[in-house]
C-alpha cells in the first residue's frame, strides 16, 4: 500500500474498497443531514468536514438535507444559522433538501407497508410500549393490536392523517420481532400524531415520521451512495437496512451507513439540549455568546474557518467515542493568527506613567513592525509622548530579580520606542499607585542606529500615549466550565460546574489610535496579552474586542 493509502482515514478506506469492487465513481454523493433545532457547534464541524471533504476529495456532490421531522422543535431560525455557518466554513452543498419534501413519499411508502403486513396501527400509551419492549435480557412481548387486519390498520391510519387523534394516543409500528436481540428492531414506531404547524408545511401534516423511518428513506431517494453517521446510529443500522429492504428496487443504488465517533471537546458540553437550557436560562447571551462551543459562537470570538478545518483534520475521523482536549483548538487559531493578525498595542489594566525630562508638549511618531511573522505586512505609525499609559501589572515598587518588568530605580524598554527608567510614584489617599514618573535615555530610540538603541535591558513592556489613546471595552472570554467533563457526573448537574470567571468586561481599557478605522470581525494580536477581534457590538463611537484566545494557556498552568 502507498504512503498515501496508509493516510486514508477508515471512512475512506471503506469507499476506495467499494470503488474498487465496482462503485461507479460518478454514482458517489454524500449528505449532511442536520436537524433544524438548534445552531450547529463544533461537533457538527466535524461531520460537515468530513462530509464535504469526501466530496471534494471524490468530485462528488454534497447535499444539505435537513431532518426537519419535529415541528414542535425546529424553527426557520436554526435552518438559516445552519446555512451560514456551512458556508462560512468554506463548504457549498449540491442540493437544498428537506425531509420534508418527502412526507408524501414516506407516507405512501408506509401505506405500502400497512398492506404487506408489514405494519400496524398501536393504541398504547408510550410507557405501555416500552414497558412491552422488555430488556436486552428479556424478549418483548407482542402488542394486543399487532394482528390488526390490514383494513383495519388503513382506516385507523387515515384517520390519524385527518387529526382525528389525539397526541400521543396512535402511533404507528413496524411489525418485525419483538424478540429481536437489537432492541431498536422490536416493532419501532414510525409515525407519531403530532398537530404542531411546520416551518415549511405548515397544517398540512398531523402526523409526522420518525427519524428512523425517514432517515434511510431519504438518503434512498437522494440516491446518497454512503450515509454517514456519528457512532451512536450504529445499532440503527439494522433498522436503517430493514427499512430500505422494504422500498428497494434492484436498479437504484442502495445506501450504505457507516458510523464514526462524534467530535467531544474537554470543558464544554455538546448537547444541543443542554446549550439551549443555557441560552434559555440566560447562562450565556445567545447561541452565539463567545463561550459557546457553537460555530457562530466560535466565529464570533475570532476563531476562522481555517482553524476550524485544521483542527477537524488534525483531531481526526476516530472509530470509538473519545475527548479531544480544546488545547487542540486553541493550537490552530494560535498558528494562523501568529502569521496573519497584525500586532497592535493596547493596555487593558492601565496606569498613568510620566517620563519627567520628555519635554512638555512634544509628540513624535514612532515606527514598528506589523507583523514580524510576515515580511509583506509592512509597518505602521505610532504617536509617543510625555504620557502614557501602561498596564498596571507590569510596575512593582519593590520586587525579586526574576521580575524583569519596571520597578523603582531599574530599566525596561518601552516597545518600540525608548528605555525608561523608574524613580518615583505618586499614591492616593488609599496607598494606591496613581502615576509613575520615569526618566528616558533620549539616544536609545528602537531603529536609530545608535549606540544607546543597542543596549540591552531584560524587560519590554507595551504602552499607549494618553493624548492619543482610544477608549475601548474587552471582553475576557475564557472557558465556561471549570471542569475537563462537565456532563459526565451522573450525581451532578452539569451547570454547577459553570466558571464564575467565564467572563471578564473591562470598559476602561485603551488602545493605540492605528485601531480606530477597525471593523467588526478585524483580528489583532494585542502584543504580550493575546488574540483578540471586533465584536458584533463595536460602533463608529465605542470598539468592543473579544479575546479570542491568550498567548499562553493558563489553564496548563493550573493542572501541572
Amino acid at each position: 500500500m502507498s504512503e498515501e493509502k496508509k493516510s486514508l482515514n477508515f471512512i475512506e478506506q471503506i469507499i476506495e474498497e467499494d470503488l474498487k469492487t465496482g462503485l461507479n465513481p460518478e454514482k458517489l454523493r454524500f449528505r449532511f443531514p442536520p436537524e433544524p433545532n438548534g445552531y450547529l457547534h463544533i461537533g457538527h464541524a466535524a461531520s460537515i468536514c468530513l462530509n464535504f471533504g469526501l466530496g471534494e476529495e471524490y468530485n462528488a456532490p454534497v447535499n444539505l438535507r435537513f431532518d426537519d421531522t419535529n415541528p414542535a422543535k425546529e424553527e426557520q431560525e436554526y435552518v438559516d444559522a445552519i446555512k451560514k455557518d456551512i458556508q462560512w466554513l468554506g463548504f457549498e452543498w449540491d442540493q437544498e433538501l428537506y425531509s420534508s419534501d418527502y412526507f408524501q413519499q414516506l407516507y405512501n411508502w408506509a401505506i405500502l407497508l400497512i398492506k404487506k403486513g408489514k405494519a400496524y396501527v398501536d393504541d398504547q400509551t408510550s410507557a405501555q410500549i416500552a414497558e412491552q419492549k422488555g430488556t436486552p435480557t428479556k424478549d418483548g412481548e407482542d402488542s394486543p393490536y399487532r394482528n390488526r387486519s390490514v383494513e383495519e390498520n388503513l382506516e385507523l391510519f387515515e384517520k390519524m392523517k385527518k387529526g382525528d387523534f389525539d397526541e400521543g394516543s396512535h402511533v404507528l409500528r413496524a411489525k418485525i420481532s419483538m424478540k429481536a436481540t437489537n432492541m431498536l428492531m422490536r416493532d419501532p414506531i414510525i409515525y407519531r400524531v403530532l398537530k404542531r404547524s411546520h416551518h415549511r408545511t405548515g397544517s398540512d401534516w398531523n402526523i409526522y415520521p420518525m427519524y428512523d423511518w425517514t432517515h434511510g428513506e431519504s438518503d434512498y431517494i437522494e440516491q446518497v451512495s454512503h450515509s454517514i453517521c456519528t457512532l451512536e446510529f450504529k445499532h440503527h443500522r439494522e433498522l436503517y437496512d430493514w427499512f430500505l429492504d422494504q422500498v428497494y428496487d434492484e436498479n437504484k443504488l442502495r445506501p450504505k451507513q457507516r458510523e464514526f465517533a462524534r467530535r467531544n471537546l474537554s470543558y464544554t458540553v455538546m448537547s444541543k439540549r443542554k446549550l439551549l437550557q443555557l441560552v434559555e436560562e440566560g447562562i450565556v447571551n445567545g447561541w452565539d455568546d463567545p463561550r459557546m462551543p457553537t460555530i457562530s459562537g466560535l466565529r464570533r470570538r475570532g476563531y476562522t474557518p481555517k482553524a476550524i478545518r485544521d483542527f477537524s483534520e488534525t483531531a481526526g475521523i476516530a472509530k470509538r467515542d473519545n475527548v479531544t482536549d480544546i488545547a487542540l483548538l486553541e493550537f490552530h487559531i494560535k498558528n494562523e493568527l501568529n502569521k496573519t493578525a497584525p500586532r497592535v498595542m493596547a493596555v487593558l489594566n492601565p496606569v498613568k506613567l510620566v517620563i519627567t525630562n520628555y519635554p512638555e508638549g512634544k509628540e513624535e511618531i514612532l515606527i514598528a513592525e506589523n507583523n514580524p511573522e510576515d515580511e509583506n505586512a509592512g509597518t505602521r505609525e505610532m504617536p509617543f509622548s510625555r504620557e502614557l499609559y501602561i498596564e498596571r501589572e507590569d510596575f512593582r515598587e519593590q520586587a525579586n530579580k526574576k521580575f524583569f518588568r519596571l520597578k523603582l530605580d531599574k530599566e525596561v524598554r518601552l516597545k518600540s520606542a525608548y528605555i525608561i527608567k523608574a524613580n518615583s510614584v505618586i499614591k492616593d489617599e488609599n496607598g494606591e499607585i496613581t502615576e509613575i514618573h520615569c526618566t528616558y535615555d533620549e539616544d536609545s530610540r528602537s531603529g536609530s542606529g545608535s549606540e544607546a538603541s543597542k543596549r540591552r535591558v531584560k524587560g519590554t513592556i507595551h504602552w499607549v500615549s494618553i493624548p492619543h489613546a482610544i477608549p475601548a471595552e474587552v471582553r475576557l472570554y475564557d472557558r465556561l466550565f471549570t471542569d475537563e467533563a462537565p456532563d459526565s457526573h451522573k450525581d451532578k448537574d452539569f451547570k454547577e460546574f459553570i466558571n464564575p470567571d467565564s467572563l471578564k468586561i473591562i470598559d476602561n481599557a485603551f488602545v493605540e489610535p492605528s485601531l480606530k478605522p477597525a471593523k467588526i470581525g478585524d483580528q489583532f494580536q494585542f502584543q504580550r496579552l493575546g488574540y483578540f477581534n471586533v465584536d458584533d457590538d463595536s460602533t463608529s463611537d465605542k470598539l468592543v474586542f473579544n479575546r479570542t484566545v491568550p498567548l499562553r494557556d493558563s489553564w496548563a498552568k493550573q493542572n501541572k
